[in-house]
């Protein structure tokens, strides 16, 4: 179900910014926070940095990281014991809540406070505020998934709204990604294809998959539109299974990123000004259709042309395959219900609504697109999937060898990897006044950084904004950025989280000492 699009939360009374940084990540948000703001509204970060937001916020919860399901789970039992579990609302559009009240009654708020390391009254404000606010609206980011209860953490965060009864009401409820916002297609639309049978491999454990022997051996990689030498966990075995003289590594890339470096063959990809898009909105509930403006190049060419180009040379193109921009994108439109419609607004505006609009109501005027139209608080199919299903919490995996947890969060200068070609300054692990003392560093040492997956040998930055037991490593170094040539995804621990296949990258527990 599409959440609250972005500019309803200027009709917001409370805003909730939970494990998501806007300042850095949607930027295009901040000014709709401001003027809800402006207009009474509170604002609640939950976020183990005192980020930007968080420094005006009226109320900021620094949890530890990966302890989003306790406090969560906290507040779905404080609104169901207080009386503020909206019974009404549950019964006609939900199901599962009085399993959702049992699983979330383990935790009380001064459990859930202690296991994320705040203050119970804290939390407990957070309860009585969000149960008097109306409209409420939560905006979930990555953050709260990249963690061994990721799953279940983003479940009982996204039923807060259901519990409490927040839906309904313009800027009320929650937005997690709007990417689907009923366009009635997909990507697959424009795909003559079926699925091929054949082995899905999860990104996440590349290196292990490049490294099997058997299954049978992988001889060939193509990397198009990722870097996973800078953003897949195992580095070290991404570095050393990339740079073997029997697997040939082909990239397509804008950049000579580190993965590019260790490829057989680079081909150079164009940038976004350079060929036609049709996109939907990352958040935003928009569909664009964005023209070339600018000359390729080179020789770069875009994903579509490259991939045609392959299947005319080898002979697999069929009458009627939709090969160039302009008939992929006629195909892709064609394959909605509502792709006429689609069509006359990009043609006069480049951008397109979906249909019925992009500021419908959820549970007003859009419902999940569940069978039954109801929200599954405890879905089966969840359930199932979880270690040991839904809502279980897995304790912090910290030990007295490595204490601190190590977050790799996007700086506002580098969302993507790709921007690391522009950053000049070395890497600096943020560390906390505090956990710096107890180590004896001061901001510009060289510190080592290193688990039992590898080692990172940078420099450090004290830093206020960063919560004692955690330190900061910004996501999309590149390996120069370092002194040893590694980056924090050097050290992300095996294992993924409990549901869809996450890597547990917010799991990585380190030890930093001053390096000789």
């Amino acid at each position: 179900m599409p959440g609250v699009p972005l500019e309803d939360y200027a009709h917001a009374k409370l805003i909730v910014l939970w494990g998501v940084n806007p300042s850095a990540t949607s930027i295009h948000l901040v000014p709709v926070i401001e003027r809800a703001r402006e207009a009474g509204a509170k604002l609640v970060v939950v976020d183990p940095r005192t980020t930007p937001l968080a420094r005006r916020a009226d109320l900021h919860l620094a949890a530890r990281p990966g302890t989003d399901l306790p406090l969560a789970l906290a507040a779905i039992n404080a609104l169901f014991a207080r009386g503020h579990a909206d019974h009404r609302f549950l019964d006609r559009h939900a199901t599962g809540a009085g399993e959702l009240a049992r699983r979330a009654a383990g935790w009380s708020i001064e459990d859930a406070a202690g296991e994320a390391g705040i203050d119970p009254a804290l939390l407990d404000r957070f309860v009585e505020l969000y149960a008097a606010s109306a409209p409420a609206v939560i905006r979930i980011g990555w953050g709260v998934e990249r963690n061994r209860n990721g799953g279940s953490a983003c479940a009982a965060v996204m039923a807060l709204p259901a519990v409490a009864g927040k839906f309904a009401v313009r800027g009320g409820g929650f937005t997690m990604s709007n990417g689907d916002a009923k366009w009635t297609m997909t990507p697959e639309t424009a795909i003559g294809e079926p699925v091929a049978a054949t082995r899905v491999i999860n990104m996440s454990e590349i290196g292990a998959a490049l490294a099997r022997t058997r299954d049978p051996r992988i001889e060939c990689l193509f990397v198009y539109n990722c870097n996973p030498v800078a953003t897949a966990p195992d580095q070290r075995a991404v570095i050393e299974q990339l740079s073997r003289d029997d697997l040939f590594v082909i990239v397509h890339e804008q950049v000579m990123t580190d993965s590019a470096r260790l490829a057989d063959i680079v081909l150079p990809a164009t940038a976004f000004l350079e060929h036609r898009e049709l996109r939907r909105g990352y958040g935003t509930m928009r569909m664009f259709d964005s023209p070339a403006v600018a000359t390729p190049v080179g020789e770069s060419r875009s994903n579509n042309q490259l991939f045609g180009a392959l299947l005319e040379r080898l002979g697999l193109v069929r009458p009627g395959d939709a090969m160039t921009d302009d008939e992929l994108v006629a195909a892709t439109l064609a394959a909605s219900a509502h792709g006429g419609e689609l069509r006359a607004q990009l043609d006069r505006d480049h951008v397109a609504l979906p249909p019925g609009g992009a500021s419908r109501i959820p549970f007003a005027d859009v419902f999940p697109s569940t069978q039954d139209q109801k929200i599954h608080l405890v879905p089966e199919a969840l359930d199932r999937e979880a270690p040991a299903g839904l809502y279980h919490y897995q304790p912090d995996p910290g030990s007295d060898a490595y204490p601190l947890a190590l977050i790799s969060p996007a700086l506002a200068t580098q969302i993507s990897s790709m921007f690391g070609q522009l950053r000049k300054a070395p890497a600096q692990l943020e560390l906390s006044p505090g956990d710096a003392a107890a180590r004896g560093l001061a901001s510009g040492d060289r510190v080592r950084v290193w688990n039992a997956s590898g080692e990172v040998i940078c420099l450090v930055k004290i830093a206020r904004e960063v919560r004692p037991g955690v330190c900061v490593l910004a996501k999309g170094l590149w390996r120069r950025h370092t002194s040893n040539g590694y980056t924090a995804n050097a050290l992300i621990p095996p294992g993924l989280a409990d549901l869809g296949g996450q890597a547990a990258y917010n799991d990585a527990r380190v030890q930093v000492a001053k390096a000789t």
